[in-house]
């Protein structure tokens, strides 16, 4: 490893050896990829999709029709969190059609995703998409990957160049971390509304469309039932919450994890390998994180079904094992420690820096 690349890597609860040193064969990935294929892991899971948006939907319009009946109530703070969890469970599902899990067909995925993000939830799925798709393309790659280029720092050379009020986030980032959660929801809103205004996806007319039926739709539903006041809890409280569920889910998927550098050639396997972390657990862990547990396979094979995952993480690990390729894979409280201590030393480093300027 370089100098350059030293100072980015942040190594961080890996399983195995150190990376390895050798020049990786382009067979190495394909190799993989047949083994998956031959079990059948790519293969569409209609059936599933079919029980899980079935649930999903049951469980929006349940939690609606609770909130009518309920009606000019403070008790609505519970159904503003029920239906936080229930975004997220839609934006998962729009997640898996971004990567036409569902179908496996561009323009019927893209419809689900309409469905799910923008009428929905009031998140664009064409914005997401072509952001979601650069991180996949560069994951934890400085310069090219969207995900670590926004207002937190994760490698000690960008936290170092933060100045004025991006420096003070970085400095405490590890303590701001879950607070600036609480506005991811409004941040999903508003790049989707600025993706279309700067005209940065096609079909801009539905997106818009849709984007603002969700928005008249859940406003004129939330003040026609609450008071003014009650209204405005309501919706701060949901889509906080909405957006809390949302980042405590993406935290433990790559903070912490090595830091490219910009430009990085590391090859396909590797660099979607050490740049992830899976986390362990059952149905409950699977269910609360969308599958998403599963990072490495899901980056390695993004258009996978969500149900097939887990199957195929054995293989994924005996294979990494077999290269000597670092494979992680943690519990939910060790993710967050590593995630949070990982922010936490980046941050350390500005502290340092400006004790000896």
């Amino acid at each position: 490893m370089t100098a350059k690349a030293a100072e980015y890597a942040v190594p961080a609860g890996r399983i195995d050896a150190p990376r390895p040193q050798h020049t990786a064969r382009s067979s190495d990935y394909s190799g993989l990829l047949r083994q998956v294929r031959d079990a059948g892991l790519l293969d569409r899971r209609p059936r599933y999709y079919v029980g899980k948006v079935a649930a999903v939907l049951l469980a929006l319009v349940a939690g609606w029709t609770a909130f009518v009946l309920i009606g000019e109530s403070w008790w609505q703070l519970g159904t503003a969190a029920f239906l936080a969890a229930v975004f997220a469970q839609l934006a998962f599902l729009g997640h898996d059609a971004g990567h036409r899990q569902i179908t496996g067909r561009r323009n019927r995925d893209y419809l689900l995703g309409i469905l799910f993000g923008n009428l929905a939830i009031g998140v664009g799925i064409g914005w997401w998409t072509s952001n979601h798709n650069r991180h996949h393309a560069h994951p934890n790659t400085e310069d090219a990957d969207p995900d670590i280029m926004g207002v937190l720092a994760h490698s000690s050379l960008r936290a170092r160049a933060g100045r004025g009020l991006r420096g003070v986030v970085f400095r405490y980032q590890g303590w701001l971390f879950f607070p600036m959660l609480l506005l991811e929801g409004w941040s999903l809103h508003f790049s989707s509304v600025r993706a279309i205004v700067r005209r940065d996806i096609p079909r801009r007319g539905l997106e818009a469309a849709t984007l603002f039926a969700h928005a008249a739709g859940y406003l004129t539903v939330v003040f026609l039932v609450l008071p003014p006041l009650q209204a405005i809890v309501f919706t701060v409280v949901q889509q906080g919450l909405f957006g809390l569920y949302m980042g405590a889910t993406f935290a433990p998927n790559h903070k912490g994890m090595e830091i490219l550098p910009a430009g990085d050639n590391t090859d396909y396997l590797r660099r979607q390998v050490l740049t992830a972390r899976n986390v362990r657990g059952g149905f409950v862990v699977d269910t609360a994180f969308g599958g998403l547990n599963y990072q490495i396979e899901h980056h390695l094979f993004p258009s996978m079904p969500r149900p097939n995952l887990r199957r195929a993480q054995p293989i994924v690990a005996a294979y990494c094992a077999d290269l000597g390729v670092p494979y992680c894979e943690t519990g939910v409280i060790a993710s967050y420690a590593q995630s949070i201590g990982h922010l936490n030393t980046v941050g350390q480093s500005t502290r340092t820096t400006a004790a000896h300027a």
